[in-house]
């Protein structure tokens, strides 16, 4: 039997921050981190759909200690407000869980192609506007900042020539490529984590295949009737539930083995479900050199600067 929410430790004391919590992965991780005791900061871009799951969530957990706060990681600015409002606080858990998944070209408000902007820019501005507050005094459990990648980052690559795809666009090239550059600001960062002698640690995770909303997005308003057939006969004969797809992300957010700098997903078939283990991403992933002018892009991008040393180049 692997690991399961049972598996879960007492959370009492403990703040995650969850963005995307208001449906799929990121409910169901809400629901266990609440179940177990911590408090869930949930960031939203819909507060209605986020008031909708505080609701779901307490239906079965009555005592869940849940908050809802409005932050569109399709806006810098939203961003920026959300982190302004923590102010003060310690964050023991940040879960970069949001995302949107093969849509046809748009921007963000800051004009990033809306995949790239969301998954990653929008993840990468957010953890480091937080990361002060990213604190805990248990050296034997440090703060942790958890990514959600997906396991089509095998096929991404980072075209630094053109980011956001405004020579040509595949909605699924450039989720993939989204979904690399998940995997890695996730190692970089616990590079950096490591040269500053930080206690945290960054993790990477996927769900596998899950059943959730974010597959139907990208045939919204351009999919036939049929198309939205075939992907929820897809779904209901080979996905997992949203609660396995939660568990790599429960894992690495909670477990005390789990390692920094790792990547977890499902260990069943062909690493679509099952109970999580440690696995191997992409070779690209672990490519230092395209993770550090990635970084670099993405804090000029973003005008975001952690304040945290950068690696040395490994000979």
């Amino acid at each position: 039997m692997g690991w399961t929410v049972t598996d879960v430790p007492d959370l009492h004391g403990t703040t995650a921050v969850v963005t995307g919590a208001n449906s799929g992965i990121g409910l169901e991780t809400t629901r266990e981190l609440a179940r177990n005791g911590a408090t869930v900061i949930m960031a939203c871009r819909d507060a209605s759909s986020a008031e909708r799951a505080t609701r779901n969530v307490r239906g079965d957990v009555p005592d869940a200690d849940l908050r809802v706060e409005s932050c569109d990681l399709a806006s810098l600015e939203s961003i920026r407000e959300f982190a302004t409002r923590l102010e003060g606080e310690s964050v023991d858990v940040l879960i970069n869980n949001a995302g949107t998944m093969a849509i046809p070209r748009r921007e963000t408000e800051d004009g990033f192609e809306t995949q790239f902007g969301v998954n990653h820019l929008g993840h990468f501005a957010l953890t480091g506007l937080l990361l002060e507050r990213l604190r805990t005094d248990d050296e034997s459990n440090p703060a942790r900042v958890v990514t959600v990648s997906s396991g089509l980052h095998e096929r991404g690559t980072i075209d630094f020539d053109d980011l956001h795809g405004e020579g040509s666009y595949d909605g699924w090239d450039a989720y993939a490529q989204s979904k690399l550059a998940n995997v890695l600001f996730a190692y970089e960062l616990e590079r950096r984590f490591r040269a500053g002698d930080a206690n945290a640690m960054s993790v990477a995770v996927h769900p596998g295949y899950a059943d959730t909303k974010l597959q139907f997005r990208g045939i919204e308003g351009r999919g036939t009737w049929i198309r939205t057939a075939l992907r929820r006969f897809a779904n209901a004969v080979f996905a997992q539930s949203a609660e396995a797809g939660a568990l790599p992300t429960l894992y690495a957010a909670t477990a005390l083995d789990a390692e920094g700098g790792a990547y977890y997903g499902p260990g069943g078939l062909a690493t679509m479900r099952g109970s999580p283990e440690r696995q191997a991403s992409s070779d690209r992933s672990y490519d230092r050199e395209t993770a550090r002018r990635l970084w670099a892009v993405s804090s000029e991008l973003t005008g975001i600067t952690y304040d945290l040393p950068e690696p040395a180049v490994s000979t």
